[in-house]
This record gives structure tokens, C-alpha cells and sequence, in this order.
């Protein structure tokens, strides 16, 4: 998908194609990327330089907000504001620039003052100097202490409260937004309901036993839990809209009896409970809250009862350089989010107090669902368009594709974790029956 529709068509290089700036930025960066261009450049001059998927630069603007912050989040910014374009398969050309950059090494690329200094004379030719652009309107700014109450509120708020319908238009009609569990030939919805079915069994749920769902999301996991198993259900989240959207769901099915959503930080959960489950939601709380949060999982379930946590996991000791994900979730998607290898979050739960019984791979299920997404946000591309303004249509389809890819190379996994309170006999049965 783009956007420009001013720039000259691919081979009308406007007699320029000798020395434009395609030309000039292909040559400054030759340092930098170990050779040719990874990609066929257009630049706003109608200059065309390098060979691969086509990128087009349509404004000097890229230029700079990449001098400003090199890497991947000025060229998320340029691409989310349209001064970046991708043509195609956004999937296919991100994969063939991480493919280059594995075969020519280029994670640690050390460069000379001299290179550097040829790299500056090339963007001050082309007009790339310029004071700091504006950060899009789409990019999160948070402010408070980290992972405050106020602070995940507002974190939370960013993604989760931005559009019941432009989630419902994306997310099966489960309105679970986490990875399936997927048989061949299922279709989204039977996934994600496999999935619910799934943490059910896990953590024990029959009628008349209560259940705490920790992150509660659009209340895919407690409506399942009180409709299919007949759980008495308490959810709470930060959301303020996911709330108002599960309230009406609860009302439309006659639930009220059974599924009670509070507004409420997970620190401030009340009461025990036969089982609880928090399904991708402790990645929002922090490294440092991660043990608090395991103590509130541990004390909300009553001894021998069962809990279960499915997380999001990232590769490297203490989820490496970038444990929310990378720049650009971190900046759009996700502020202070934290993952980490499954192993560590395993110590985390066992130092808290909790016996670990079961750990599930789910990591080729979310390559699976995030498809599916993708398919259904392209089928509803016009639909989108009418919610929200395009760069939050950019912004989703990086973060989708950039997801999904993640998960495909091993980058980020996810897992569910079942686990027990100690202090009293559980039921888990013998040999396993999920």
C-alpha cells in the first residue's frame, strides 16, 4: 500500500538519473549497508538508485527525522507519515532487507570519521538538515514515573481505548486479541475459541467455581468462561472503553449473574479465587512490577488452585537490547512493555511462590493469527480509513507485519504457563488432559 500519488512512475528518472539524490544517498550509504541498496530507491527528485523492493522517499522530511533518530524509529516515523512509501508486499520487502542485513553482517557495522563526514557533505546536499520534525500524532507520549498507576493507565490507554470498532473490524468475534490455537483448516474464530476452550480445561473452570481474569481485554476469556463452562467470573482492566464494550456484551447475553467487570489495577485485585488467568497482559507491567504481579496472581487463588499466565517472550537475556519489542512498538504500540525469555519468566513465577506444572510453545500459533489479522484489516481497508486517520492505518500495518514476521523468525515467542499454589492438594490429573 501507499500513499503518494505526485512522484514520477518507476524508470522516468527525469534526466536525473546520473547524479540525483537516489544517486547521491545510494553512494553516502554504500558504508553503511555493506554495498549496493538492498532496495530500488525513488527519490522526490524522480532519481532512482540501488535494485530490490521499491521504497520511495517522497520528502526531504525522511531524511532529517532519520538524522534525528537513525534506524528503525525515524524510518517508522517517515513511513507512518507517508514521507516513506513501501510498494508492494510490505512482508516481502522488510524480509529481503533482513535477509541483507544477515548475509552482510550488518548488526555491527563500526564506520570512520571520514565516512561519517561524507554521509553529512550527502545530506546537506540533498536538504536533509533541519531542526527535529514533529513526532507523528500516532506516537505515544507518556509522562510520570514508570509503570506508576497513572502511567500504565495512560500506557494502556494509548492502544487498547483507541477504537472498539476498528478493533472489532480486525479481531474475530471473540474479540480476543492474542495468539489462537490452531487445527488445520480452522478459521480465526475457531482458533481463538480452541484457545479460550483451552486456558479453561487448563485451569480446572466448572460450574459454580470462581474465576479471575487478570487483563481482562474485550472479554473474550470471561464471557467463554461463564457461557461454555458456567464460571462465576470477575475481569478487571485499565481500559475504561473495553470495559463499556464488555459491560454491553454481558447485558446483550444475560451474563450479569455470572461475569462482573471492575475498572481496576491489577495491584488492587481483591478477594480468592478457584483459578486465575492472565493472558498476555504481564508483559505491560514492567520487570521490576513482574514479581508484585506474580504476588497478586499467587495470592488471588486459593491454595491448590490453578493459574495460568500465556506471555509474549523475547529472545536475549532480559529480552535483549529491546525487551518491549524494538523502537517502534516501544514508541507506538506498546510504551513500557517488557518480555523476556520464557526461562526467566518461569524463575520470576517460581521465586513468587507459585509451582510450576506445564509450559506450552505457542510461537508458530501467533504467526497463524497474526495472518489472519492481516487479512481481515486488508479486507477491511476502507472501513478503517472511515474510523481513523491514515497514519494510524500505516501504523497498524507495520506493527502487523513487523509483528508477524518477529514470530515467524524466532525473535518473539509466546508461551502459556500453568501453574499451582502451593498449601493445600491440587487436581491437576495425572497425565495431561489438554
Amino acid at each position: 500500500m501507499t500513499t503518494s500519488t505526485t512522484n514520477p512512475r518507476p524508470g522516468k528518472l527525469d534526466g536525473r538519473a546520473g547524479g540525483g539524490v537516489a544517486q547521491t544517498l545510494a553512494e553516502a550509504l554504500r558504508p553503511f549497508v555493506g554495498g549496493d541498496l538492498p532496495v530500488q530507491l525513488h527519490a522526490w527528485d524522480g532519481s532512482v538508485a540501488g535494485e530490490g523492493p521499491v521504497v520511495r522517499l517522497n520528502s526531504p522530511q525522511a531524511l532529517t527525522r532519520l538524522l534525528w533518530a537513525p534506524g528503525e524509529l525515524g524510518a517508522a516515523q517517515a513511513y507512518v507519515t507517508g514521507e516513506i512509501d513501501v510498494e508492494g508486499d510490505l512482508n516481502f520487502a522488510l524480509t529481503h532487507v533482513w535477509a541483507v542485513i544477515g548475509e552482510r553482517g550488518l548488526t555491527g557495522v563500526s564506520t570512520s570519521p571520514s565516512t561519517v563526514w561524507r554521509a553529512a557533505r550527502a545530506a546537506l546536499k540533498v536538504g536533509a538538515f533541519g531542526k527535529r520534525p514533529a513526532a507523528p500524532q500516532s506516537q505515544a507520549v507518556l509522562k510520570g514515573r514508570l509503570h506508576s498507576k497513572s502511567r500504565d493507565r495512560d500506557a494502556i490507554s494509548h492502544h487498547y481505548d483507541f477504537s472498539n470498532e476498528f478493533y472489532t473490524a480486525i479481531l474475530d468475534d471473540n474479540m480476543a486479541y492474542s495468539s489462537g490455537y490452531w487445527s488445520e483448516g480452522m478459521t480465526l474464530e475457531q482458533a481463538q475459541d480452541a484457545k479460550l476452550d483451552l486456558v479453561c480445561r487448563k485451569v480446572g473452570l466448572a460450574p459454580g467455581k470462581t474465576f479471575l481474569d487478570v487483563g481482562c481485554g474485550w472479554g473474550s476469556l470471561s464471557l467463554y468462561a461463564a457461557e461454555k463452562f458456567g464460571a462465576k467470573v470477575t475481569g478487571i482492566t485499565i481500559a475504561a472503553e473495553q470495559k463499556k464494550f464488555i459491560d454491553a456484551r454481558i447485558a446483550e447475553r444475560g451474563l450479569e449473574h455470572l461475569v462482573e467487570i471492575k475498572l481496576c489495577d491489577y495491584r488492587d485485585a481483591e478477594g480468592e479465587y478457584d483459578a486465575v488467568a492472565s493472558i498476555e497482559m504481564g508483559e505491560h507491567v514492567g520487570q521490576g512490577n513482574y514479581p508484585t504481579y506474580v504476588e497478586v496472581l499467587r495470592r488471588s487463588v486459593k491454595p491448590g488452585g490453578r493459574v495460568l499466565i500465556q506471555a509474549m517472550t523475547r529472545a536475549g537475556k532480559g529480552g535483549g537490547k529491546h525487551p518491549g519489542g524494538g523502537p517502534f512498538i516501544e514508541s507506538f504500540i506498546a510504551p513500557d512493555m517488557t518480555m523476556r525469555p520464557v526461562g526467566e519468566t518461569v524463575d520470576l513465577i517460581e521465586a513468587g511462590g507459585l509451582e510450576v506444572r506445564d509450559v506450552h510453545a505457542m510461537r508458530e500459533h501467533y504467526v497463524k493469527t497474526v495472518d489472519a489479522w492481516i487479512e481481515r484489516f486488508d479486507a477491511a481497508y476502507d472501513e478503517l480509513r472511515a474510523l481513523v486517520p491514515e497514519e494510524y492505518i500505516r501504523v497498524w500495518r507495520l506493527y502487523l507485519v513487523g509483528g508477524g514476521m518477529s514470530f515467524r523468525d524466532g525473535r518473539m515467542g509466546v508461551d502459556q504457563i500453568l501453574a499451582v499454589r502451593p498449601g493445600a492438594p491440587h487436581d491437576l490429573p495425572p497425565v495431561r488432559d489438554f
